[in-house]
């Protein structure tokens, strides 16, 4: 990648509070006009690095750079959505729109539409300390796409929404993209992993791989999928811990090479299951998520299907 594309860079960051640290040494590029997705579980620190990210807050050391320059300079070329901390909760939810009319010189009236999409229009003269969580996050995300600029940082802009919601989300996203923009979206939904030209995880305070989510699938080692009944005997024969999908119990098979039959046998065997009741799973993004959730550094794997 030439380092004419990259728009935002992240260099070395790492943060503390009160000596006790949340990034460790990230290293991350943002290139311009892609959609990158920062996945992670809650608490994870997706949050702190999306704010160093936006120049609202100076990592402890390490820099970050937007367009070339710090990014505490250039806070005029992005919108950042920081999960409950954009509206005024006192006010009705057309003040709060009002409110950043007024503050931003590029917010324009896209919010109408977005309002409109988002099935919040009819509710916008009421205060927002009475919206539900789902409402609150759709005045955000009407509010923050709406500022004209380069790049978007959106903090969990899909929580506590619903599916038919995510896709109209989802959509609003691909148009800022369509239109050149540069999107860095953080979540904990597996689902978002879809809207993306890369992925990336944070783990353990860094930035534990980053590709395409083609790329990332292909690199899961081996799935192994069986009845809940046998989660627990699961546990010490398979890397990370096992987790559940759709009413059965998954999980990472130690396998190397193409076949994952031998391994299947092995815990086959190690278990005392049945291996009619084993069977190996294509990958998804729920996959991808519990992979980077539930190993540690020194026990992933990598299988290139």
């Amino acid at each position: 990648m030439a380092v004419s594309d990259a728009v935002v860079t992240a260099s070395g960051v790492r943060k503390s509070f009160d000596e006790e640290g949340v990034l460790e040494d990230v290293d991350l590029t943002v290139r311009d006009g892609e959609l990158l997705v920062l996945m992670g579980p809650n608490g994870v620190g997706k949050s702190v690095l999306l704010s160093c990210l936006a120049g609202s807050d100076r990592p402890t050391e390490g820099s970050v750079s937007v367009f070339g320059e710090p990014a505490t300079a250039r806070a005029d070329t992005t919108s950042f959505l920081l999960q409950d901390a954009l509206c005024h909760e006192k006010l009705t939810g057309r003040e709060n729109v009002a409110f950043y009319d007024r503050l931003h010189p590029e917010f324009t009236d896209a919010w109408r539409d977005y309002a409109d999409r988002l099935g919040i229009a009819e509710d916008l003269e009421r205060p927002v300390e009475n919206y539900s969580g789902g409402m609150v996050r759709k005045l955000e995300l009407s509010i923050a796409a709406s500022i004209d600029v380069p790049i978007y940082l959106f903090d969990e802009p899909t929580a506590a929404l619903d599916l038919p919601t995510v896709q109209t989300v989802h959509d609003l996203f691909r148009e800022k993209r369509a239109a050149g923009k540069t999107l860095v979206v953080a979540s904990h939904r597996p689902m978002d992993a879809d809207i993306a030209d890369r992925v990336a995880f944070l783990a353990d305070g860094e930035i534990a791989t980053v590709g395409t989510p083609d790329e990332l699938l292909a690199s899961l080692p081996p799935i192994l999928e069986t009845g809940t009944a046998h989660t627990g005997a699961l546990t010490d024969a398979i890397h990370g811990d096992p987790y559940a999908v759709a009413g059965n119990v998954r999980g990472f098979l130690p396998a190397d090479g193409d076949d994952p039959d031998p391994a299947v046998d092995d815990v086959a065997a190690a278990t005392g299951i049945d291996p009619d009741d084993l069977a190996v799973a294509e990958p998804t993004y729920t996959d991808l998520f519990n992979y980077y959730t539930n190993t540690g550094p020194d026990e992933r794997l990598t299988h290139n299907r």
